[in-house]
């Protein structure tokens, strides 16, 4: 229940027994060292909550139809290492990545820990994009089905109709499809499109999102998939769009933001899910 009174921020909304500050934002979910298991490289502890949560990302993003065959990729940076990221190894389903079985490469391609080799995009764009962008942590490019029909649409911008998109308002770039490329070029290229937003939408081929933490990166990609999904339905009903007033978004999106409620909530988000994976056959990805 929300207490009574007219709540002036997102603060008064938050429940106040035994809550621990998360940046401005208050919540009761602290993180669950269970949902990490046992560390089966031996590597640091950073190292491995990372490669956890990046697992627990592919296995979600499969879950919930995000993925392609074998083909899209979500790295992760090592926390404290700029120089270095994990990634699966080509050839796997995203049902099959786990923490340990996750690649750790160089910013030269060189494989540092694990077996397999990167697919050649997603080292030449995701390295290029986590050496170019400092905030960085995280790198997600998929073909999910919702957005990217929107993104072949002519001259397509995500419409602020719903609370859903609010949460990219003013913070998507758009780039145009330039068939493939296999060098850093196209890494540095992407870097130029997105400039200072979190999400690009690549028309004609699909969505990239950066994002300072795998919870952040993964929360993007579910609700701008949700966002998509309410947009196509809207438009098939073919009559006008409700689009909410500019000043309403700003306000939105700038709460969301600069109270630290939508990083906590990512962050619960799939602290949610690893405990939904852990009961049942999706257990192994902690493994």
């Amino acid at each position: 229940m929300v207490a009574s009174g007219n709540p002036k921020s997102l603060n008064d909304l938050a429940p106040t027994n035994g809550r621990a500050d998360h940046g401005g934002f208050s919540m009761i979910y602290p993180v669950n060292d269970q949902n990490y298991g046992e560390n089966v490289l031996g590597c640091d502890d950073a190292e491995w909550r990372t490669r956890v949560d990046l697992a627990a990302a592919y296995r979600l993003c499969h879950r919930y139809g995000f993925s392609e065959g074998v083909n899209n990729h979500l790295t992760a940076e090592v926390p404290g290492q700029k120089d270095r990221f994990l990634v699966f190894p080509f050839g796997l389903l995203w049902n099959e990545v786990t923490a340990s079985n996750l690649l750790l490469v160089d910013l030269d391609g060189n494989v540092l820990k694990g077996e397999g080799q990167p697919e050649a995009t997603a080292f030449w764009i995701h390295s290029r994009i986590h050496q170019l962008r400092p905030n960085t942590g995280a790198v997600f490019h998929t073909h999910q089905p919702e957005i990217t029909s929107l993104a072949c649409l002519e001259d397509f911008e995500l419409p602020m109709i719903h609370q859903n998109s609010l949460r990219f308002y003013n913070d998507v770039a758009y780039d145009t499809y330039d068939g493939l490329v296999l060098d850093k070029s196209e890494g540095d290229r992407l870097a130029k499109a997105l400039g200072d937003k979190r999400i690009l939408i690549h028309r004609n081929h699909g969505i990239m999102v950066c994002a300072e933490t795998v919870a952040e990166a993964f929360d993007a990609v579910y609700y701008l998939e949700q966002a998509a999904r309410i947009t196509v339905k809207a438009m098939s009903t073919g009559r006008p769009l409700k689009i909410v007033p500019a000043a309403v978004a700003k306000q939105f999106k700038d709460t969301l933001r600069g109270t630290g409620a939508e990083v906590e909530y990512g962050r619960v988000l799939l602290e949610a899910l690893k405990r939904d994976m852990l009961r049942g056959p999706e257990k192994d990805f902690i493994t």
